[in-house]
């Protein structure tokens, strides 16, 4: 159902509605990915350190909000695949750093390059009025998520 200001609305039936079109474009975008070799997990977890810098593996899983015996399998794989560099920690010989390697940050651009083609071939699509909704629910989208952080 579309939302129109001037329609007093359901805010349970806008979350189901507003849920379902998450969901369908994050489907969309997942289905524009160039390595389908690498799981989202793994993605989430490249895209943490490109936005962060190197972490200790605590660090990520602490991030991704998920226990470190996890993190750490997932730190593995990427390390085996080349994605990413275990290096020793400065300070502390019981911990490691984990940064991108030359390999993760170009599958990064590749990620990227896909999912913002589709996305701006859909925005082409558009007229400047729903381009602006989208534009102002951005902001708010964004303060929903950090908000319960």
């Amino acid at each position: 159902m579309p939302y129109s200001p001037d329609v007093t609305f359901d805010t349970r039936s806008l979350a189901n509605d507003l849920s379902l079109a998450v969901v369908r474009l994050s489907r969309h975008l997942r289905g524009r990915r160039a390595d389908s070799s690498v799981t989202l997990t793994q993605l989430s977890v490249l895209t943490l350190l490109d936005e962060h810098g190197p972490m200790t593996p605590g660090g990520i899983a602490a991030k991704e909000r998920v226990q470190p015996p996890s993190m750490t399998r997932v730190i593995a794989s990427l390390a085996d695949a080349g994605m990413v560099a275990r290096t020793p920690h400065p300070t502390d010989g019981r911990q490691i750093i984990v940064s991108l390697t030359d390999a993760g940050h170009a599958l990064l651009a590749d990620e990227t390059s896909a999912r913002e083609k589709w996305m701006t071939d859909q925005l082409a699509l558009l007229d400047d009025e729903q381009l602006e909704v989208l534009r102002r629910s951005i902001d708010v989208i964004g303060g929903m998520v950090t908000n319960s952080d």
